[in-house]
């Protein structure tokens, strides 16, 4: 594990990904005054969490919405490298795979350049699988791509001697409240859990059990989940698709939100 026993020797961190690791749609206020929104997720939370069990973290995020596996190895890697933090967290390739005609295999080979880089500063290194999308009928058929991508990460983990957040076996992320309106991006409670479990791998003693069951609810009608289904094709699936048609990207424009390692605070309560 790089020679990192648990999450106090973490002192450094950097983040890297698309909007996963950005932290969409986990919002909390901008600045009073601004009217701004800003997105907090789970890599936010695993940091605060981290600078208040262990003191001081700096913190570097470095992921951006919509990102493909290319440019995150051509530019958030280098600049990880660059800032030598201890702990470094990848989740990455996921868009590209839910492409047409997505290569798998390839997809993996580039990941496998960025751990190699990664893992050669010293880094603890820490990637992340692809979710099992069983549950979600319109990508229920990239299943077969996802898990191809699964073993390649696992591999390329073992080679390299990475943590691994086994996002395909995390059961209570199959629940529609672990996603926001979308259906795409994780809502706040997701995002939650997500940090708790890559604490637990961190042996970062988190404070809650991720695995913790959702509370009871009431069944919802079969016309009113229909119609939840059209209106979430209208507002979400079709412009999705069409910026891939027309090769545009949500991030397109968008700079990292932590480009610099500064210190973070401790986690907010109630958070």
């Amino acid at each position: 594990m790089s020679g990192f026993s648990n999450g106090r020797d973490i002192v450094s961190y950097v983040a890297l990904g698309d909007s996963f690791t950005e932290g969409m749609d986990d919002p909390y206020p901008g600045p009073e005054g601004t009217g701004e929104v800003r997105y907090r997720g789970w890599a936010d939370r695993l940091a605060e969490h981290l600078a208040a069990t262990c003191g001081e973290v700096r913190y570097a995020n470095l992921a951006v919405r919509g990102r493909l596996i290319r440019p995150i190895v051509e530019h958030q890697v280098p600049r990880a490298v660059e800032l030598r933090p201890d702990l470094v967290t990848l989740c990455a390739g996921g868009n590209d795979i839910i492409r047409p005609g997505a290569d798998p295999d390839l997809t993996a080979r580039i990941f496998e350049a960025a751990v190699r880089r990664l893992a050669a500063t010293g880094a603890r290194v820490v990637v992340f699988t692809g979710m099992d999308t069983a549950f979600q009928p319109v990508m229920r058929h990239l299943r077969g791509k996802i898990a191809t991508y699964n073993m390649h990460l696992r591999a390329i983990a073992d080679h390299y001697g990475c943590d691994v957040v086994d996002l395909w076996s995390m059961r209570v992320l199959q629940d529609h409240r672990a996603w926001s309106e979308d259906r795409l991006h994780l809502s706040p409670e997701g995002h939650r859990r997500i940090a708790l479990r890559v604490c637990e791998i961190l042996d970062a003693s988190p404070p809650e059990d991720w695995r913790a069951p959702w509370p009871a609810e009431d069944p919802r009608p079969w016309r009113a989940a229909r119609q939840e289904d059209l209106l979430w094709a209208r507002e979400y699936l079709v412009p999705w698709i069409g910026r891939r048609l027309a090769g545009r990207s949500s991030g397109d424009g968008r700079a990292a939100k932590r480009p610099a390692l500064e210190p973070l605070q401790p986690a907010r309560r109630g958070g």
